[in-house]
């Protein structure tokens, strides 16, 4: 071949090449034009694009709670609550008022869910023995591996541990909620005022029983309704209003339980005498506390006392749709006796949750379920839960959660979900209430009050190994001998008898244990 002929083969070949480059471009493939290497003049591109990343799967959990509404809630908030934390979530809703059979009954055939809620303080207390066992994850260790979960209050942390390690998240709640809501319009017709004492406080139950506060003309209130709840209801409040320790106070130096003091057997007296004159209800032992709430909103009762002043707004907005002149207010500062205030404290939760071994098979499990409590904790996802969908179930009103007037629909939607939010507003990010209820805004003013003078419980942070194992059942003999006693049922000696019986059956090795560890 010439030297003619092959430069004429070489320009036809680059004319070629150059027409198929042209060609690819105008075919719209500009991203592959995009990764042919510039540093080579009409060479082949042989560059491939990355697939894009598969969607992470979504995590599957498994969470049983107890239910404090009517109504097991619809999937409105479930279904946002996935979408931001990418999970797949089945809540196992059963009734408060039959949880702790529930919850028994599930961890005695291992077939407890991966997020597993108690329903308060005594049922931890409960599964004390079985965290000692091994059965329940260890999580402390993990908690600096997420950044919101690491947020949590120490001292309330602190409050959880089992011999010294952590197993469960928490439930903030404030430490002082306790109070008494009442019939301000019932007051007001009686001239009578919040009482500032036991004695006044008595006066007022009295009343609303025998003044007819209604106007109606018919002898058909009572002044207190009360529960079959020694601790919730309002045995305890008004039993720190005498002076008793929280569970457990100092004598001579040394701990003893809240029922061997002598103020204990005066709220017991106090009650009586109510119960007695017919000022409350006579069979308040076996009342849920579904009744005794419907006692009140139907204009039976004229005080509700003990849980948390924060109620009055569901309790108004059942009784203004029987009673709509009613008017509700709020009050804690009752004095005692020598004329101090006091009131009980909790150590800073309501509930905790846990994370059963039998269904949370192991570590990597365990910290995709704790991611999602992670998310949990951030503003986001804490709002939605706990207030619900803004616009919807609650609007912002100076960077405040005003709910929405619809309050059959906040109970019937985010209820069930509010009450399983991890921490608190300090440590979570969520918002705080914008109250307008009088009663609510002066409940909330009174929580703050009742700090001041608040007692702890100086076992909070302390462990006994026989009170993990039959501190519940022990606790029954007292319960039994309170109730019986207030019934007429027992004198003072047969409420010791009961309170000997108590220490004989491990009652005296809980108090050896306790003052082991005290102020060490």
């Amino acid at each position: 071949m010439t030297k003619k002929s092959f430069t004429l083969l070489l320009s036809s070949l680059l004319t070629f090449s150059m027409l198929t480059a042209a060609c690819g471009n105008n075919n719209g493939n500009n991203e592959a034009a995009a990764t042919t290497d510039p540093g080579t003049s009409g060479g082949t591109n042989t560059a491939t694009t990355e697939p894009a990343p598969e969607p992470e799967k979504p995590t599957e959990i498994k969470i049983m709670l107890p239910l404090n509404t009517a109504e097991t809630p619809p999937d409105t908030i479930k279904a946002e609550v996935e979408k931001l934390t990418n999970t797949k979530l089945t809540y196992q809703f059963f009734p408060a008022d039959t949880y702790e059979e529930k919850l028994n009954s599930s961890f005695a055939t291992d077939s407890l869910p991966q997020v597993t809620y108690l329903k308060n303080q005594t049922t931890f207390i409960q599964m004390k023995e079985s965290i000692k066992d091994g059965q329940f994850w260890e999580i402390g260790p993990y908690l600096p591996e997420f950044p919101n979960l690491n947020k949590l209050k120490p001292e309330i942390l602190n409050n959880t541990k089992v011999e010294g390690k952590l197993y469960s998240l928490y439930i903030g709640r404030p430490l002082a909620r306790q109070g008494i809501i009442y019939r301000k319009d019932w007051a007001d017709k009686l001239g009578l005022k919040a009482p500032a004492n036991l004695d006044e406080l008595f006066a007022m139950a009295q009343a609303f029983t025998e003044k007819d506060p209604d106007g109606n003309g018919k002898k058909d209130t009572i002044g207190l309704v009360d529960r079959n709840e020694l601790v919730y209801g309002a045995f305890k409040t008004v039993s720190s209003w005498f002076g008793t320790p929280n569970n457990w106070g100092e004598k001579d130096g040394q701990l003893a339980p809240e029922f061997t003091f002598p103020q204990y057997i005066d709220t017991m007296d106090f009650f009586k005498k109510l119960r007695d004159g017919g000022y409350m209800n006579k069979d308040f032992a076996a009342t849920s506390k579904t009744d005794a709430v419907n006692m009140f909103v139907s204009g039976k009762a004229g005080l509700y006392i003990g849980g948390s002043m924060q109620d009055i707004d569901t309790l108004n907005k059942d009784l203004i749709k029987n009673f709509p002149d009613a008017v509700l207010d709020t009050h804690s500062m009752v004095a005692g006796p020598d004329g101090k205030f006091a009131q009980w404290m909790i150590p800073g939760y309501n509930n905790v949750v846990l994370f059963p071994k039998s269904a949370v098979k192991d570590e990597a499990e365990l910290k995709k379920i704790l991611a999602f409590f992670d998310k949990m904790m951030t503003p986001e996802v804490a709002n939605l839960m706990y207030w619900g969908i803004e616009g919807k179930h609650y609007t912002v009103v100076d960077g405040k959660a005003k709910p929405a007037d619809d309050k059959e629909l906040i109970e019937r939607e985010v209820k069930g979900y509010k009450d399983s939010v991890i921490g608190e507003y300090e440590t979570n990010g969520m918002y705080q209430s914008l109250n307008v209820l009088p009663g609510r805004i002066h409940a909330e003013e009174l929580v703050l009050e009742n700090v001041k003078v608040g007692v702890a419980d100086p076992t909070a942070a302390l462990d006994s190994p026989t009170y993990t194992s039959k501190g519940v059942e022990l606790q029954q003999i007292i319960t039994d001998a309170t109730y019986n006693y207030i019934y007429g049922q027992l004198d003072k000696a047969g409420f010791e008898k009961q309170v000997e019986a108590w220490k004989s059956r491990g009652g005296a090795a809980i108090i050896e244990e306790y003052n082991a560890v005290y102020k060490k």
